[in-house]
Order: structure tokens, then sequence, then C-alpha cells
């Protein structure tokens, strides 16, 4: 009997060869006449050189290309090497979201002699922790029939639905709500998704006025009061650049436009929609401040404006006119995107050179508004680049009132940096409209996420405020930072970047 079961094994085992080996040479045909078809392709065809010149071999070079950048993120660069993020700064997101320890052991990894690297001044004798002051709420818009007030230092940049999945926009608006920050709809319109969460709301007016446009793209008062109608929408901004693309328009692709987006837009369904590369209503200081006032007549809240800034004549010429005007004309807030800012696609010419940093900027423009004698009239938001508490406590060092971040929050959903933005293969389902990547995104998952990462972006920069000696966040200014220059000395960011004199127009105007 076992001699019978042992035939019938070896049977087994024989037949069961035989086929695999049969399947082997199969693959293995199949294989070799795939090669010598890429093989007579790539020697014929005349697009690259490469492949002409190495017929199949050359092939491998476009696959280590694309995998690069992969393996570099994972097992080549060192913590803080990479560009945009580094793995150390995405890192502290990925805890300070999922509220784990963010302590740090034996000794810093960064390189504080590296010229323009932060150090905050501590002060000899720290403010106890029973001595922070509360987030106590700031006014903006006091000539509004609804001003808005609100006690949230940290806040979502725009991201507009289109931009990103519709489980990243429902995430981020219920986690807005947990953490009692604002969030900024982007350009694409207000969608259901940004209000399911009950959070605040900045409508953002982009150049193309999605949303808020009549038939032929032009501003549409009866569209704006739709909007304002809505008790979560807080503010308008106007924008009128960001960070990554300034000077630049827009073209969303008819295959992206599909029946729910252009319903939300307000553009034709399955069509090439265009943004023109600025308002085509607004073309001086003196147009701007007057779309400002429309729209915050008809809507009766808070509007502000949003760019880049790499000159500043202009702004001074914005203040001389409010001066003209009254300061009631003015517009309510600022927010200032540094040229290092993010987008889903830019040009590179773009993205790489165009726009001044907020290091530049952000006290540059402060200064303005002192010398003119409206910085209390006219509150500054800071956006571009800020994931990190170090970051957002220069920010407010250097200027700023609020501070908004797209990719720290991207981040907290879970973003890991794969560079396909573009693509429509987001791996996490932010960036993404394939149902079937978007399903990896839980939106009552990442909402706890969102809030966490503000809660404890916030909780640190509270702790470098009291090592500085002052009670809270809003307490910092120049004289708590300095900046490591090319000989390794820091300055004091009030020394570089001195507070003006008071000037004929501030003592006017006040």
């Amino acid at each position: 009997m076992d001699s019978l079961f042992s035939m019938d094994v070896a049977l087994y085992l024989s037949r069961s060869i035989e086929l695999l080996s049969a399947f082997f040479i199969f693959a293995l045909g199949l294989f070799l006449l795939y090669s010598l078809l890429l093989y007579v392709k790539d020697s014929t065809q005349k697009e690259s050189t490469i492949l002409r010149n190495y017929p199949l071999i050359g092939r491998f070079r476009f696959l280590f290309e694309k995998a690069g950048e992969f393996l570099r993120q994972y097992f080549f660069a060192m913590d803080r090497e990479e560009l945009p993020f580094n793995r150390a700064q995405r890192s502290w997101v990925y805890r300070a979201a999922k509220n784990l320890d963010s302590t740090v052991a034996f000794g810093s990894t960064k390189d504080l002699r590296q010229p323009g690297a932060i150090i905050f001044v501590n002060c000899p004798f720290p403010k106890l922790e029973h001595e922070n002051a509360a987030l106590g709420p700031i006014m903006i818009g006091p000539y509004c029939d609804k001003p808005y007030s609100t006690s949230s230092v940290f806040n979502i940049s725009g991201m507009s639905f289109g931009a990103i999945s519709k489980p990243a926009v429902q995430a981020l608006s219920r986690g807005a709500k947990k953490a009692g920050c604002w969030y900024n709809t982007g350009e694409g319109g207000l969608s259901p998704y940004h209000l399911e969460g009950g959070c605040d709301l900045v409508f953002q007016i982009g150049t193309a006025k999605y949303g808020v446009r009549d038939t032929h793209g032009n501003l549409s008062d009866n569209k704006l009061k739709e909007v304002a109608q809505h008790h979560q929408v807080k503010m308008f901004e106007i924008k009128l650049s960001q960070g990554a693309k300034p000077g630049k328009g827009g073209i969303l692709p008819g295959l992206k436009v599909t029946k729910e987006i252009a319903s939300i837009r307000g553009i034709p369904a399955g069509l090439d929609s265009i943004s023109p590369n600025r308002h085509i209503d607004v073309d001086s200081p003196t147009e701007l401040l007057d779309l400002i006032n429309h729209v915050r007549k008809v809507t009766g809240k808070p509007v502000g404006f949003k760019t880049v800034v790499s000159s500043w004549r202009w702004l001074e010429e914005l203040c001389e006119l409010i001066h003209t005007r009254g300061e009631e004309s003015a517009p309510d807030f600022i927010t200032i995107d540094g040229g290092d800012g993010g987008t889903g696609a830019a040009p590179m010419s773009l993205i790489d050179n165009v726009g001044l940093t907020l290091t530049e900027s952000l006290p540059a423009v402060e200064n303005v508004l002192l010398k003119y004698g409206l910085r209390k009239r006219i509150r500054i938001i800071a956006s571009g680049k800020r994931v990190n508490p170090t970051e957002v406590a220069w920010a407010l060092c250097a200027g700023a009132d609020f501070v908004t971040s797209a990719r720290g929050f991207m981040f907290a959903l879970g973003c890991i940096q794969a560079l396909q933005c573009n693509k429509n293969t987001c791996p996490t389902g932010i960036t993404t409209h394939d149902v079937d990547l978007q399903r990896g995104l839980d939106p009552a998952n990442k909402a706890n996420r969102v809030a966490n990462y503000q809660k404890n972006l916030v909780k640190e920069i509270s702790t470098i405020a009291h090592s500085c000696g002052v009670s809270g966040p809003r307490r910092l200014n120049r004289q708590h930072a300095r900046i490591v220059m090319p000989n390794g000395m820091s300055t004091p960011l009030d020394e570089l970047q001195p507070y003006p004199e008071p000037s004929v127009h501030s003592q006017q105007i006040n």
C-alpha cells in the first residue's frame, strides 16, 4: 500500500514538474518574443537616441530614473536633505497627527550653522505653564456688517474640491471643526463637502471666479449673496496669485470637469476651463480696492486678498489710496504667500524662480503697513511652506497674525510626498479622483489626525513662546528670533529687517 502511494506521489510530482517546465518554456518564449519586438521597435524609432543606440537595454535607464525619487526618499536621503520637505519635517507632522510623542533623544540633527537657520532667543526667566495667555479672539473686518472673530492662530490654506478628492475635503472640514480653525475653500467653489463638517470657511475667489460667476465668467452678485448666506462662510479672499505660480493662470481639462464639479464651479461639464492669469477686472490698486469694497458691500463679510510679493511699491500705492479714501476702504486682511508655496502642477520656471519667500516678504509687508499706520486695521496671514512649529513661530515673530498651511495638513491626511499630485495617481487618495485610490482615505479617521496636528502644533509654538519669555504665540515679535548668516554667526531679526520709523502717513491716519 505504501509502495503504491509512493508511486502516485512520484507520478504526481513528475507531471507537476513537466507542467511547470512547459509553462516556464512558454513564458520564456513569450518574453523572448516580446523582447525581440521591443528591440526592433527601439532600434527603428527616431524619438529617443538612447533607445535607438541601445535598444532594449536603454529602457533600464528610464526605469531607474523613475524609481530614483522613491529610492532616494526611503533609502539614500538623510533626514534633513530632501526638498520640498525633508524626512524630519514630515515625520514631525505624522507623529503630531497621530498624537504620538514628538520628543527626540540625544541631540539635534539640524545643523544650526547653516545660513538662514532660525534660532529663537530664549529668556533666562521663561514663563510658567500657568502663565500661558489664552489665544483670545482677534477681530477681522471691523467695518463689516458681519465681522469675524477667531482665536485660531494656525489654519488650513486653500485646497479646492477638484484639486483634492471628496474624502480629503470631508476630512479637512471635519478636522477643522474639531480643532476650531478655519478652512480655506480654494478657488474651486463651495462644495457640500466643505460645509458638511461644520467648520468656519474662507471662500476664495480665483481669477475664473468659480462658484460666484455668471455664464460669461463675470462676478455675479447673486452668486456672492448665495455663498454669503451660509453662516459657515466667514470671509472672502480674492486670490491675485499663489506662491508656486505667480502670474500664471491654469486649465482644468475637460476630462476632469465632471457634472458635480461643473455644477459647483458654474462651468460647462466636459469642457476645458481656463483660469486667466489675473482678474480681468483688476489691473491697478484702484481697481483692487474697488473689487474688495464691492464684495464686502454685497456679502457684508470681511474681504481681503492673497498675493505673492516681490516688490512693495504697489503696496505703498495701495496704502496711499487707502489714506485718501479712508481706512474703512482697506482690505480686511492680506494673505502673503511665499514663492516656495505648493500646487498640484506648475511650470518649473515659475515654481523655482519667481516670487520672494516669506523670509523676505513678510517683514517687508508689515513694514509697509506700519509706515502707513494700517497695521492694526489690516490683518496679516502668512502662507507658504509652514508645516512645523519652527516655521510657524518664525512667521508670528516676523509679523503674521495668522498662519495657514496646505501641505502640512496634506501630510496630516497621510500624504507621502509621492510627487504625483498632477497625475491622478496619488497613492494616498488625496489628490486623485480614482475611487479605488480614494477608498484608502477614511474621512472620520483622518479628521482626527487633522485636528491632532493643528492642536499639537499650536501647543509647541506656545512652548517656544514660553521659552522666549512671553505668555503666548501672539506675543512673539522680531526681537525673539535670530537668523544665521553666511559667516556662521546669527543676527537678530529686528536688526536684519528693522521696524520703520513713524511717518507722516502713520501719524495722519491714526
